[in-house]
């Protein structure tokens, strides 16, 4: 059994430093932003801070199937407004640009913000028609979609809305998914419930497929079931309880993906991992 349990890092003193914060909590898993993700672009990669992530991705002995960045957020891959969704799309293709220049293998994304409710179906293929723009442009990168709350106009929401985007992906090697247990049980997943859990991941599996599964955001929620809220809580202090979370450590079919800690408290995180692994 191997478990790729982690953390999301700042780095903001340099993508080159994210494997020693990793190391000081005992985290083998790392999501990070490759920029300002309130900035639609960024200055290019300097060749020495290539050189060093790769450097030090191997000096911390991580694979790149322990690292998932996290995209920025103004992205919206089914904007309506065709200008906008080509920022976005130009904004997105930077980051796995810079990917591809780093050796990272996955990248995480909201699938967007439908805006007009009427073009909810519509939203579904722009998205994947951006997406398919992107993979034809790039050679390596996966793309990891997201699981939203379901709050305001967010698409991605239930397993089927997933699944109307991925099934339009031309290369279906290389699209994922990322679920992240605190939009699961803000959307109306009753994750909070061990037998439900079981029954959840069934459907999971029946509609898009366990071969997709890329990735989790291991958080508690600070909403209630359906709320729709999209506030993180640390594990054992909000509404989902803490079966979900021994379940998924416990569960093989979790196992060699990374698992990111979202967690509000950023302090709380190693004493997460450590009660995580605990499990293994």
């Amino acid at each position: 059994m191997t478990k790729y349990i982690g953390s999301h890092f700042t780095a903001l003193h340099g993508l080159d430093k994210v494997f020693s914060e990793a190391k000081k909590i005992g985290a083998n898993s790392i999501s990070f932003f490759l920029k300002n993700p309130r900035k639609w672009f960024s200055k290019s990669l300097d060749n020495n801070i290539i050189q060093n992530f790769k450097k030090n991705m191997k000096k911390y002995s991580f694979t790149n199937n322990q690292i998932l960045p996290h995209a920025s957020y103004l992205i919206n891959l089914c904007n309506p407004d065709i200008t906008k969704r080509t920022l976005s799309k130009k904004s997105f293709l930077e980051e796995v640009i810079m990917c591809e220049k780093l050796g990272i293998k996955y990248i995480n994304v909201h699938p967007g913000n439908y805006l007009v409710k009427d073009n909810v179906k519509l939203c579904f293929k722009l998205a994947s028609s951006v997406i398919n723009e992107i993979l034809y442009e790039t050679e390596n990168v996966c793309i990891v979609l997201e699981n939203t709350s379901g709050n305001g106009t967010s698409i991605g929401c239930s397993f089927e809305d997933l699944y109307e985007i991925i099934n339009c992906i031309k290369q279906s090697s290389r699209i994922g998914i990322c679920i992240d247990t605190c939009h699961l049980f803000s959307y109306g997943y009753n994750i909070s419930n061990l037998e439900n859990v079981k029954n959840i991941f069934f459907k999971f599996n029946k509609i898009i497929g366990f071969n997709y599964l890329k990735g989790m955001h291991i958080n508690d929620s600070i909403g209630d079931l359906g709320s729709k809220v999209d506030r993180h809580a640390n594990l054992g202090f909000g509404k989902i309880g803490t079966d979900i979370f021994s379940f998924i450590i416990k569960n093989k079919i979790f196992d060699n993906i990374p698992l990111i800690l979202e967690t509000k408290i950023q302090s709380l995180r190693k004493d997460e991992i450590i009660w995580l692994k605990s499990f293994i």
